[in-house]
């Protein structure tokens, strides 16, 4: 079984520690790979490759920089295809879902491509008598990323190319659990041209988070996962005086009014709650049925659930959902589902039940009858269990969704501007849908998590993921006019 490398200054190098973790192909459950759980010492190794490599890769030229970006870009399209074979194998997507994946990706690189206009500075001639004011955004040096393993590429092309973009070195570490795609996006991106020790890839789990989120060598870490590992890495990693954005979990609510329009509501739904086997912080978890619409939703998701086909992504592409990641995943979500009739919920549809030999599957699976504060309403399982809520009304419907503590998403379904304008303005967190599913924004705006969904100050993607790579130097300059007089001028 093949034991994965580091990348450490344009090496593929062996981890100096021989424990490993295995890598399963999730729709059949079979070992693919072995990932490393590498030592501090290695971490150590590829701060050093990327602090050496800092100064020429600051200095290079915006057209050196832009051309290598530019490369990158090209090659991620011609492989998008290989690409999305491998998030499938190693993660369980289905392949439309992989496909969505690696474009998300594809579209922070696009962003980055105008790192020339997008790190452009302020000039103000004359603003005092003789003195002229300029800033510029510089780089922080070395920064670090760690990743889940719901996103093999969107979550780290959050990141990476953003801010090597901004004149700084990467350490990446994906999730041990899907390394890799990681590994390819890195291959992909020294074809591209880019220098020795800008990026680098460690393996590894707790103690090479650690080792990034302690390291005086690192000046900024970026983190997605759950809410609880966020606020440890936030901490840790602000304690020795680093940068830090911080993105966690989320309970997404679902709004339906009673004047949705039924199908396309329908079909936002499905996607959200059960598509990646509901593996995403933007996953639709509560579907809350406003008055007279709950029934209908009911209905209508029950139906849907029935002629949903749960298949191997691997080997069927006409799959509608895949596996969960894995074992662990499966049976904590089993537990859940098990529990549900002892808290005076109603199982309509129970994703214990007909599920393929083989794999990690987890079949969608809706719970109805779920109350605010309660321990379902307030839990991010993880997974493709969707619960219903009834709410009287729409002002009900806010107070409930202000009780999760959360802050990623919330939807609503409705016709009338007035509720959509009232729950975008009220509602409790970052990102609002309206007739949107999954109101997750493209690369131009912010991943804006809020409240517990998100610890630090500048988010990813976006003007915020400029602003969270660099930082300001502000320039006043004063020249003597007696040298222009004495030329004659």
């Amino acid at each position: 079984m093949k034991t994965l490398l580091n990348f450490i200054h344009c090496d593929w190098t062996s981890s100096s520690s021989s424990t490993t973790i295995k890598v399963h192909n999730p729709s059949s459950g079979e070992t693919i790979a072995l990932t490393p759980l590498s030592p501090a010492e290695d971490v150590d190794a590829a701060v050093q490759a990327a602090t050496a490599a800092f100064p020429a890769w600051r200095d290079a030229s915006v057209t050196k920089k832009t051309t290598i970006f530019f490369r990158y870009k090209e090659l991620l399209e011609r492989h998008a295809e290989e690409l999305a074979d491998i998030i499938t194998r190693e993660n369980g997507k289905t392949h439309a879902e992989a496909q969505g994946d690696v474009r998300r990706g594809i579209e922070v690189v696009e962003f980055a491509c105008g790192l020339g206009q997008l790190l452009k500075g302020e000039n103000l001639p004359q603003i005092s008598t003789g003195i002229d004011g300029s800033s510029t955004r510089e780089a922080l040096g070395v920064c670090a990323g760690i990743t889940p393993f719901n996103f093999p590429a969107m979550v780290p092309m959050w990141m990476f190319p953003l801010a090597i973009a901004c004149g700084n070195t990467f350490i990446l570490k994906p999730s041990e659990k899907v390394p890799l795609t990681a590994i390819r996006l890195t291959e992909l991106f020294t074809e591209a041209g880019l220098p020795p020790g800008v990026l680098n890839l460690v393996h590894g789990g707790r103690e090479v988070v650690e080792a990034l989120c302690t390291h005086p060598g690192i000046a900024a870490v970026s983190f997605v996962g759950s809410s609880a590992i966020a606020e440890k890495v936030y901490q840790l990693a602000t304690q020795h005086g680093k940068r830090v954005q911080a993105a966690g979990g989320a309970k997404n609510v679902l709004v339906v009014m009673p004047d949705a329009d039924p199908d396309s509501t329908l079909r936002a739904i499905l996607g959200a709650s059960y598509g990646c086997a509901g593996q995403r912080c933007m996953a639709g978890s509560m579907v809350f049925g406003v008055g007279e619409a709950a029934d209908a939703v009911r209905e209508r998701l029950s139906k849907s659930i029935d002629a949903m086909k749960l298949l191997p992504t691997d080997v069927h592409r006409e799959s509608d959902m895949g596996p969960v990641i894995d074992g662990g995943a499966r049976d904590r979500l089993f537990e859940e589902l098990a529990r549900i009739p002892g808290e005076g919920l109603d199982l309509v549809r129970d994703g214990r039940k007909g599920l393929p030999e083989k794999g990690f599957f987890v079949g969608p699976s809706l719970v109805d009858g779920v109350l605010p504060g309660s321990r379902f309403a307030l839990t991010e399982l993880f997974g493709p269990i969707l619960g219903l809520a009834r709410p009287g009304d729409l002002d009900e419907a806010l107070a409930w969704i202000c009780q999760s503590g959360y802050g990623n998403g919330a939807v609503i379904f409705t016709r009338s501007g007035s509720a959509a304008r009232h729950f975008a303005r009220n509602v409790a967190c970052g990102m609002v849908g309206v007739n949107v599913g999954v109101p997750a924004p493209m690369a131009l705006f912010a991943f804006s998590g809020w409240n517990k969904s998100f610890y630090g100050d500048l988010h990813v993607q976006g003007m915020e993921g400029i602003l969270f790579y660099t930082r300001q130097r502000v320039v006043f300059s004063r020249w003597d006019d007696n040298y222009v007089r004495t030329q004659g001028w």
